[in-house]
């Protein structure tokens, strides 16, 4: 492909066996890792395009592709050269006019289909059309473009009013404005912690009362009565974001909800995955408040939530989602009750080494009765790198998340 639409990087092809399914993964970073073993063990071949070399599934894909997702030329001449059967998004940077003609050829489907995509990078066309398309229940909401657009939004609205960067899914930049001094540092914390290639943008929403912050797993697959719909349990997360900039994400399965509310859960996230369509796993983010819920926003692929998985179900989120995407029987079973702490880098820009006894530390971490670690490798650059998991399972809730949090903190001090 030199000189056409990328550079080949790698390929490690083998010419016995059966004909392999091909899907192409856009987008190689930390999770990705985990779908590429999914959909290969399931006897797939995954093909990695990304926007540059050496990326972290690079070393355990069959190909890998370099080409500029976001530029529509290259990419859908990438695809066109591959003729993959399936072509998986997995990054916010990609141009989908060059998906919309790959799809149009009837030989590649996508996942999820082309409104999921198009809105995987757009938050603000994602939040209209829960709420305006759909009428599901969400806090009342403006997106501004300005500090002086978020004050006649204020004054018009009124307080108490939360802010956070469009497009935040780490809960960090949120602030909650009370009087009128708090406009322009809420507007500064948000746009702190949004994107840097995209114009500052905001989201501002009237407070609403909920007790927890909830995301609920549903995949999307075919089945020999058409589309069906399957649910894991419910998890309940939280973010902790420490005075030095250290940001940790905790989770834990199954989060306790009533039938009413479990029920509208399930109601609201079977029609965001209907109306995006295509076929795998979406995460559909929540707020609970006793039997009410607000729809928050949606992942259309594995995101934070889904490594609580590895521990916790039969099938990890990773692998409902190659089920799903395959066409294959999937099953929620949740086997154990679990919590995750997900540990980030500060978003300083500067580099985060471990520590040279890396091992030891991992080695102490894991004295914690049934706990495992993951330590990530990364591609530079990102403002927020995923650096550590410390998961943890137990006979309940609450024995998982103490334990997690005792292997979070020995696993902690590699990046002090």
């Amino acid at each position: 492909m030199n000189g056409q639409a990328g550079e080949l990087t790698t390929e490690r092809l083998s010419t016995d066996g059966p004909s392999r399914t091909r899907v192409a993964l856009l987008g190689s970073g930390d999770l990705s890792r985990e779908l590429v073993t999914a959909l290969q063990r399931l006897g797939a071949e995954v093909i990695a395009i990304d926007r540059y070399a050496d990326a972290t599934v690079h070393g355990v894909v069959d190909r890998s592709v370099v080409v500029d997702l976001s530029d529509n030329d290259e990419l859908a001449a990438a695809i066109r050269w591959l003729q993959p059967k399936f072509v998986v998004v997995a990054s916010e940077f990609v141009a989908t006019d060059a998906l919309t003609v790959a799809a149009d050829t009837g030989v590649t489907e996508l996942v999820p289909g082309i409104r999921g995509a198009r809105l995987a990078a757009d938050p603000e066309g994602m939040r209209r059309l829960a709420a305006e398309e759909l009428g599901l229940p969400t806090a009342p909401y403006w997106f501004v473009g300005s500090v002086e657009e978020l004050r006649e939004v204020a004054e018009r609205a009124g307080y108490p009013m939360s802010v956070k960067p469009v497009g935040g899914t780490l809960g960090e930049g949120r602030s909650v404005m009370v009087r009128d001094s708090d406009i322009e540092p809420a507007w500064q914390r948000a746009v702190a912690a949004g994107s840097a290639d995209t114009p500052p943008r905001v989201l501002a929403e009237t407070v609403v009362e909920f007790d927890s912050e909830v995301t609920l797993l549903a995949v999307h697959r075919d089945s020999p009565g058409g589309p069906a719909l399957d649910f894991c349990a419910p998890i309940g997360h939280r973010s902790i974001e420490e005075p030095s900039g250290q940001l940790t994400v905790e989770s834990w399965q199954p989060h306790p909800m009533s039938a009413v509310a479990l029920d509208a859960a399930k109601s609201i996230a079977a029609r965001v995955a209907r109306a995006l369509g295509g076929r795998g796993l979406f995460g559909v983010e929540l707020l609970v408040y006793g039997d009410e819920v607000y729809f928050a926003g949606v992942n259309m692929r594995p995101y934070d939530a889904a490594l609580l998985t590895l521990r916790t179900q039969r099938l990890s989120g990773f692998e409902l989602q190659a089920r799903g995407i395959l066409g294959m029987v999937t099953d929620t079973i949740m086997v154990s009750p679990g919590a995750a702490r997900l540990i980030y880098s500060r978003r300083s820009g500067t580099p985060t080494v471990p520590a040279p006894d890396s091992v030891a530390v991992v080695a102490d971490a894991l004295t914690v009765t049934e706990s495992d670690v993951v330590v990530f490798s990364h591609h530079e650059g990102h403002p927020r790198r995923r650096l550590g998991l410390a998961l943890a399972t137990g006979p309940d809730v609450v024995v998982a998340r103490d334990r997690a949090a005792q292997v979070a903190a020995v696993l902690d001090t590699l990046w002090p």
